[in-house]
Protein backbone atom coordinates (compact mmCIF):
# COMPACT_ATOMS: atom_id res chain seq x y z
CA UNK A 1 0.00 0.00 0.00
CA UNK A 2 1.49 3.34 -0.56
CA UNK A 3 2.10 5.40 2.18
CA UNK A 4 0.91 8.43 0.05
CA UNK A 5 -2.77 7.65 0.25
CA UNK A 6 -3.63 10.20 2.77
CA UNK A 7 -4.22 12.35 -0.38
CA UNK A 8 -6.82 11.71 -2.38
CA UNK A 9 -4.97 12.41 -5.41
CA UNK A 10 -1.81 13.16 -6.87
CA UNK A 11 -3.07 16.70 -7.60
CA UNK A 12 -3.23 17.31 -3.87
CA UNK A 13 -0.48 15.14 -2.90
CA UNK A 14 1.77 17.57 -5.46
CA UNK A 15 -0.28 20.87 -4.16
CA UNK A 16 0.63 20.12 -0.26
CA UNK A 17 4.21 19.48 -1.55
CA UNK A 18 3.98 22.96 -3.11
CA UNK A 19 2.55 24.71 0.10
CA UNK A 20 5.09 23.36 2.12
CA UNK A 21 8.01 24.46 0.13
CA UNK A 22 5.82 27.61 0.21
CA UNK A 23 5.92 27.52 4.01
CA UNK A 24 9.57 26.94 4.23
CA UNK A 25 10.72 29.88 2.27
CA UNK A 26 8.13 31.95 4.29
CA UNK A 27 9.83 30.38 7.33
CA UNK A 28 13.54 31.14 5.81
CA UNK A 29 12.16 34.89 5.29
CA UNK A 30 10.71 34.98 9.01
CA UNK A 31 14.80 33.77 10.03
CA UNK A 32 15.84 36.55 8.26
CA UNK A 33 13.81 39.40 8.74
CA UNK A 34 12.43 38.77 12.26
CA UNK A 35 14.96 36.66 14.13
CA UNK A 36 17.94 38.75 12.01
CA UNK A 37 19.44 35.86 11.09
CA UNK A 38 21.37 36.25 7.86
CA UNK A 39 21.76 33.63 5.24
CA UNK A 40 25.35 32.90 4.03
CA UNK A 41 25.83 32.33 0.18
CA UNK A 42 24.98 28.67 0.51
CA UNK A 43 21.98 29.10 2.16
CA UNK A 44 20.47 31.91 -0.68
CA UNK A 45 21.40 28.70 -3.27
CA UNK A 46 19.48 26.30 -1.08
CA UNK A 47 16.42 28.70 -1.17
CA UNK A 48 16.60 28.64 -5.30
CA UNK A 49 16.75 25.34 -5.23
CA UNK A 50 13.85 25.48 -2.54
CA UNK A 51 12.04 27.72 -5.22
CA UNK A 52 12.75 25.28 -7.84
CA UNK A 53 10.80 22.69 -6.41
CA UNK A 54 8.15 24.42 -5.59
CA UNK A 55 7.81 25.57 -9.16
CA UNK A 56 8.16 21.80 -9.71
CA UNK A 57 4.95 20.77 -7.58
CA UNK A 58 3.02 23.54 -8.30
CA UNK A 59 3.24 23.02 -12.21
CA UNK A 60 2.56 19.32 -11.44
CA UNK A 61 -0.53 20.05 -9.18
CA UNK A 62 -1.90 22.26 -12.14
CA UNK A 63 -1.22 19.70 -14.65
CA UNK A 64 -2.31 16.74 -12.85
CA UNK A 65 -0.21 14.30 -14.47
CA UNK A 66 -0.95 10.51 -15.43
CA UNK A 67 1.54 7.90 -14.32
CA UNK A 68 3.70 9.15 -17.64
CA UNK A 69 3.69 12.91 -16.70
CA UNK A 70 4.12 11.93 -12.41
CA UNK A 71 7.69 10.49 -13.66
CA UNK A 72 8.93 13.23 -15.19
CA UNK A 73 8.17 15.06 -12.29
CA UNK A 74 9.59 12.64 -10.27
CA UNK A 75 13.14 12.99 -12.54
CA UNK A 76 12.33 16.92 -12.27
CA UNK A 77 12.10 16.76 -8.32
CA UNK A 78 15.23 14.60 -8.25
CA UNK A 79 17.24 17.41 -10.39
CA UNK A 80 16.12 20.57 -8.19
CA UNK A 81 15.60 18.40 -4.71
CA UNK A 82 19.30 16.77 -5.68
CA UNK A 83 20.92 20.29 -6.18
CA UNK A 84 19.37 21.39 -2.87
CA UNK A 85 20.29 18.61 -0.97
CA UNK A 86 24.15 18.30 -2.40
CA UNK A 87 24.00 22.29 -1.44
CA UNK A 88 22.71 21.23 2.07
CA UNK A 89 25.29 18.22 2.87
CA UNK A 90 28.27 20.80 1.34
CA UNK A 91 26.94 23.45 3.73
CA UNK A 92 26.86 20.92 6.72
CA UNK A 93 29.90 19.85 5.74
CA UNK A 94 31.40 23.27 5.79
CA UNK A 95 29.62 23.74 9.24
CA UNK A 96 31.73 20.66 10.50
CA UNK A 97 35.17 22.37 9.69
CA UNK A 98 37.29 24.49 12.23
CA UNK A 99 36.51 28.23 11.07
CA UNK A 100 39.95 28.82 10.51
CA UNK A 101 40.44 26.64 7.79
CA UNK A 102 37.60 28.39 5.57
CA UNK A 103 38.29 31.57 3.44
CA UNK A 104 37.11 35.02 5.61
CA UNK A 105 33.48 36.84 4.82
CA UNK A 106 34.40 38.58 1.79
CA UNK A 107 32.07 39.68 -0.38
CA UNK A 108 28.05 39.56 0.24
CA UNK A 109 26.51 37.67 -2.33
CA UNK A 110 24.48 40.71 -3.44
CA UNK A 111 27.92 42.71 -4.21
CA UNK A 112 29.17 39.57 -5.70
CA UNK A 113 26.29 39.11 -7.82
CA UNK A 114 26.22 42.50 -8.90
CA UNK A 115 30.20 42.18 -9.84
CA UNK A 116 30.97 39.18 -10.56
CA UNK A 117 29.71 36.23 -13.09
CA UNK A 118 27.37 33.91 -11.93
CA UNK A 119 29.92 30.69 -12.11
CA UNK A 120 32.48 32.55 -10.01
CA UNK A 121 29.53 33.60 -7.17
CA UNK A 122 28.69 29.71 -7.27
CA UNK A 123 32.25 28.24 -6.95
CA UNK A 124 32.87 31.46 -4.54
CA UNK A 125 29.73 30.40 -2.84
CA UNK A 126 30.88 26.40 -2.56
CA UNK A 127 34.29 27.11 -1.73
CA UNK A 128 32.30 28.48 1.84
CA UNK A 129 33.00 31.03 4.58
CA UNK A 130 32.99 31.90 8.37
CA UNK A 131 29.58 33.13 7.83
CA UNK A 132 28.60 29.88 6.61
CA UNK A 133 30.41 28.26 9.14
CA UNK A 134 27.98 29.62 11.96
CA UNK A 135 25.57 27.39 13.21
CA UNK A 136 21.85 28.58 14.21
CA UNK A 137 19.91 25.28 15.84
CA UNK A 138 16.52 24.49 15.20
CA UNK A 139 14.69 21.64 17.30
CA UNK A 140 18.67 20.58 18.09
CA UNK A 141 19.79 20.11 14.48
CA UNK A 142 21.30 23.01 12.00
CA UNK A 143 19.34 24.53 9.50
CA UNK A 144 21.16 23.02 6.38
CA UNK A 145 19.93 19.67 8.06
CA UNK A 146 16.32 19.83 8.17
CA UNK A 147 16.61 21.79 4.52
CA UNK A 148 18.81 18.68 3.84
CA UNK A 149 15.81 16.15 5.27
CA UNK A 150 13.37 18.12 3.69
CA UNK A 151 15.07 17.33 -0.07
CA UNK A 152 15.57 14.06 0.69
CA UNK A 153 11.98 13.36 1.85
CA UNK A 154 10.26 15.66 -1.25
CA UNK A 155 11.87 13.31 -3.40
CA UNK A 156 11.07 10.45 -2.26
CA UNK A 157 7.22 10.83 -2.27
CA UNK A 158 8.23 12.41 -6.00
CA UNK A 159 8.56 9.24 -6.71
CA UNK A 160 5.94 7.64 -4.19
CA UNK A 161 3.53 9.59 -6.24
CA UNK A 162 4.09 7.74 -9.47
CA UNK A 163 2.05 5.03 -8.74
CA UNK A 164 -0.87 7.41 -6.65
CA UNK A 165 -4.18 7.81 -7.99
CA UNK A 166 -4.27 10.75 -10.66
CA UNK A 167 -7.58 12.08 -9.89
CA UNK A 168 -10.96 10.66 -8.54
CA UNK A 169 -12.46 9.48 -11.73
CA UNK A 170 -9.52 8.05 -13.18
CA UNK A 171 -7.05 5.51 -11.59
CA UNK A 172 -3.70 4.91 -13.05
Amino acid sequence: MNPLNVFPTRRVAYFAGFLICAALMGYAFFLQYVKELEPCPMCWFQRAALLAMALVFLVAAVSNPGRPGAKLYAWLTLLTGGAGAVLAARHLYIQSMPADQLPSCGMGITYMLESLPFLEVFGRALKGSTECNKIDLILGLPIPAWTLIFFLLAIIASFLLINHRASDRRRR
